[in-house]
């Protein structure tokens, strides 16, 4: 017992501490609760509008470091001193009646002027607009703003311009430039910038030739620019006025400049980086504008605007577009130490390193799936040769069997010129044995011969042409002519057995891809089939209908009879292998027929007439579709 003492002293202890500690934090997070719930008003007075550059981008970056800085939520307001763009001596007067109305009960609890244009209106009049509300005067070069007139109450966050080396870098990365041009607009803020870009200048102008076109319009330097001489450069300050009195906001003038300019364009401030602009020592707007938040934080936190002055901002290190650098061919040699290339492309291994190493592996596994496809395909089409060979073998041998059904048609159908070659030769026979043949009526029988013997030669090609063993052939054959050739071979069964066989031909090309054999070996099974079936029943009528026709680049065979038509049940299996309903029959004829079609890129179908007796359409592509 005495041994575990300790132990639960320290225990206690421990325990005690800890609550100690959640006790001792427990007001500071309390603090930090409310202070989340306070309400912060911070009032934006932008130079000129918001959407002016280059503060245009100070504004929305000093917005989104405040957001994230601040333990407050913050109320932002927005102004723009659109009066600054004139020349009129007091133009604010009736701005800052209308700011102190606004404000005279829910006062702002700090002040943010950005640029030189607001923070000298601010400043000239703080004795009459805001003047026990916290200041900051931002992204304001320092020869813009009275020091002396600075009041306790106020702060700044300063820049310093250096034109000078500005232009220094302009003739470092491209030694060969002659001439500068200078766009600078006419407001009144622009006219103080255009003689202090003026002193710069003149150190460097025995090295090179500064050009201002400050007195003509903007549009009409848009159509100078597209003309500028070898060796140009363009240096971008500020276009808020043009010459006419003309303002443009955001990036319109700049964009329409780099659109149309045949000249690099280079600035001082990054709010014009990232599209049109070369590059050059430069002011970091996110550098600026994080400070300018820093300090908002710290004065609404309690310090007091004078004792929270830094120093002035130079330029940030050089950066350089690298597209723009490729566009007028600047190389990264020339570029000063310390510079940062932006917006670079890397190569294509660089950028897509892990996609390119991926596509090298998919490239080796296809490579291995195709060669393997291509065994398959030609295992495949072997077997498709294969399978072609065997159709027509079987597709020979089922003609050879619905011939075989013909025998006693054919028989007749030879019969009749045969008889009658015999006739006519016997008849020519006795003629010569007069003693006086007739020499015309002689004429008249050789006539009748040739007629029979041709009779006889085309039962006899039709049926060869129908049993030749032929491969597979894809060829542009007539249809229309096609079905005339088995309506000759199958008439003289037909009217053997009482029934009509009726056949219409559309009058128009019904040309297709195929097998003249095997097509013609279709329609014959079918044509057999429905005499067949006719002959099997008692039927009325007695007629086989075989019609052609043409519809939407589809050639169409409908091959009708009127026999007894098709059991309902077995609509859906006529077409199956071994599939019959004669006691005799092997079931392979209309299974062939459907393979043949379908090897034409074609479709076969059977109904029932609801006049009675079966239809069999034939579907083929036409050679013309």
């Amino acid at each position: 017992m005495n041994g575990c003492a300790p132990i639960v002293a320290i225990g206690v202890v421990s325990r005690l501490f800890v609550c100690l500690l959640v006790w001792a934090t427990i007001p500071s997070e309390l603090a930090r609760g409310a202070q989340s719930r306070e309400i912060k008003r911070v009032l934006i007075l932008n130079s000129f509008g918001r959407d002016f550059r280059p503060w245009g981008a100070y504004a929305k970056t000093i917005r989104e470091n405040l957001e994230q800085l601040s333990p407050w939520r913050i109320d932002f307001q927005d102004h723009s001193l659109v009066s600054a763009l004139s020349d009129d001596e007091n133009p604010g007067l009736p701005f800052i009646a209308y700011l102190n109305a606004l404000y005279s009960k829910h006062p702002p609890d700090i002040v943010i002027a950005i640029g030189a244009p607001a923070s000298n209106f601010i400043q000239h009049n703080r004795q009459g607009l805001f003047t026990q509300i916290p200041l900051i005067l931002t992204a304001v070069e320092q020869r813009r703003i009275q020091f002396s007139d600075l009041l306790d109450n106020d702060t700044i966050i300063a820049v310093s311009h250096n034109f000078r080396l500005s232009f220094e870098t302009i003739l470092r990365v491209l030694p060969d430039t002659k001439r500068i041009v200078v766009v600078n607009g006419i407001s009144p803020n622009e006219k103080f910038w255009l003689g202090e870009l003026r002193k710069a200048a003149a150190s460097l102008e025995k090295k090179v030739e500064f050009i201002w076109p400050e007195d003509i319009s903007f549009q009409e330097f848009l159509k100078k620019s597209e003309t500028l001489p070898p060796n140009t450069a363009i240096f971008w300050h500020l276009m808020n006025v043009d010459a006419t009195g003309i303002s443009y906001e955001g990036n319109t003038a700049l964009r329409q400049l780099h659109r149309v300019s045949n000249a690099p364009i280079f600035s001082y401030d990054d709010g014009f980086f990232g599209n049109e602009i070369v590059g050059g020592p430069m002011y970091s707007v996110l550098e600026i504008s994080r400070l300018t938040a820093v300090v908002a934080v710290r004065i609404l936190g309690g310090e007091k605007p004078r004792d929270v002055r830094p120093a002035a901002i130079k330029y940030a290190n050089p950066k350089f577009d690298w597209r723009e650098m490729q566009r007028w061919g600047i190389s990264e040699s020339s570029l000063p130490p310390g510079s940062e290339v932006l917006f670079r492309e890397p190569s294509i291994w660089k950028k897509y390193s892990w996609p390119l190493s991926l596509i090298a592996i998919v490239i080796l596994i296809q490579g291995g799936l195709i060669s393997g496809l291509l065994r398959e395909r030609r295992r495949r089409r072997l077997a498709e040769v294969e399978s072609r060979l065997r159709l027509t073998e079987l597709a020979h041998i089922n003609r050879y069997s619905t011939v075989g059904e013909l025998t006693a048609s054919i028989t007749h159908e030879l019969n009749q010129p045969l008889g009658s070659i015999l006739t006519n030769a016997e008849t020519a026979e006795l003629i010569l044995n007069s003693s006086s043949p007739d020499l015309n009526e002689l004429r008249d029988i050789l006539v009748d011969i040739r007629r029979d013997d041709q009779r006889a030669s085309e039962v006899i090609r039709r049926l060869r042409s129908l049993l030749r063993k032929t491969p597979f052939e894809m060829k542009c054959i007539d249809l229309n002519e096609t079905v005339r050739q088995v309506i000759g071979f199958v008439t003289a069964m037909a009217q053997g057995r009482n029934i009509i066989l009726r056949c219409v031909t559309t009058s128009v090309d019904l040309t297709v891809k195929g097998d003249t054999v095997q097509l013609q070996q279709v329609v014959l099974n079918l044509i057999v089939n429905a005499v067949e079936a006719i002959s099997e029943a008692d039927a009325n009528e007695r007629e086989v209908s075989v019609i052609t026709n043409l519809s939407d680049d589809i050639v169409e065979i409908r091959v009708s009879d009127t026999g007894p038509g098709i059991a309902a049940g077995d609509l859906k299996s006529i077409f199956d292998p071994f599939f019959t309903t004669k006691p005799q029959g092997m079931g392979m004829g209309l299974a062939i027929v459907r393979t043949i079609v379908e090897a034409h890129q074609g479709q076969i179908s059977a109904a029932n007439l609801s006049s009675g007796g079966a239809l069999f359409a034939i579907r083929l592509p036409s050679a013309h579709g």
